[in-house]
């Protein structure tokens, strides 16, 4: 099972009723900020250098790694890895990012990492918290989940076709709540085509019936997925949600959902439950 301490929870708590909050424009919050922030973190991950990011962090940091706080120097973030694929969504309202990023070609280290990245009223990063999936995650295998993503086209929504931020959380809730509540499949704006890779495997076949349904359970009787950390990018039809994946060993998941034109289009899921072999 994942180790999940007290000071853990109550700072994911934390970091949830930051999400959920009702959301306001900073004075310091814009695009070049955001974009600022999220180049120097793809930076250090190259790097492995922790110390290049002190520049932008405020005092007191949280660094999280798989819902478990810990010091960045021991974490992935100072793994030094190659990045083969990279994608930065924008969330203005609660300046915050979040980075899909990719790591296939060097054998010795692969992982496929998912990471919100959240700042203080005064532009400063406060928080980096990350889930990062590698071997023993579920269905993990970074090769043939950087060749499924590279097909995929995740472009900014024109304006008058964009989704309202509360109808892009509130559909990729509906999907969370899907292992706890019956009735939550029908709030779920299920599109087609619609493609899940899940770890490494995808639903899609490049056909116009492709399916985002295959697999949904159908048990609902399980354990919430609770503590949940919300990115919402409405010029990408996008919300990033983290949780704790209770029904699974406890395990660190990301999910994110892309809308367009209000139907489901995307899911991407990373889950790693504490460096053991994920099982149901």
């Amino acid at each position: 099972m994942c180790s999940f301490n007290l000071k853990t929870s109550i700072l994911l708590v934390g970091l949830t009723s930051l999400a959920l909050a009702a959301p306001h424009k900073r004075a310091t919050c814009d695009r070049v900020l955001l974009v600022e922030a999220a180049d120097a973190y793809l930076d250090t991950i190259r790097s492995g250098n922790v110390s290049t990011l002190t520049p932008i962090l405020a005092s007191n940091w949280t660094y999280t790694e798989n819902n478990k706080v810990i010091d960045a120097t021991t974490g992935v973030i100072a793994k030094s890895l190659v990045i083969d694929h990279s994608r930065t969504n924008y969330d203005y309202a609660q300046c915050a990012t979040y980075t899909e990023l990719i790591s296939a070609s060097d054998a010795s280290k692969p992982f496929v990492i998912g990471s919100q990245i959240r700042h203080n009223d005064d532009g400063k990063v406060n928080s980096i918290d990350i889930i990062a999936s590698t071997t023993n995650s579920w269905l993990f295998n970074a090769t043939k989940t950087l060749s499924y993503v590279v097909q995929e086209r995740w472009d900014t929504i024109p304006e008058g076709k964009r989704d309202k931020r509360e109808a892009i959380q509130a559909a990729g809730d509906a999907y969370m709540d899907m292992w706890s509540n019956a009735t939550a499949h029908q709030a779920v704006p299920w599109g087609t085509p619609c493609t899940r890779l899940e770890g490494s495997a995808y639903t899609g076949k490049g056909a116009a019936d492709d399916s985002c349904q295959p697999g949904i359970p159908s048990n609902h009787n399980q354990k919430p997925n609770t503590h949940r950390r919300y990115v919402i990018d409405e010029e990408m039809g996008s919300v990033s949600i983290f949780c704790i994946w209770e029904h699974m060993m406890n395990a660190a998941d990301s999910h994110e959902f892309r809308l367009e034109d209000g139907k489901l289009r995307y899911v991407h899921t990373m889950t790693e439950c504490g460096g053991k072999p994920c099982k149901l």
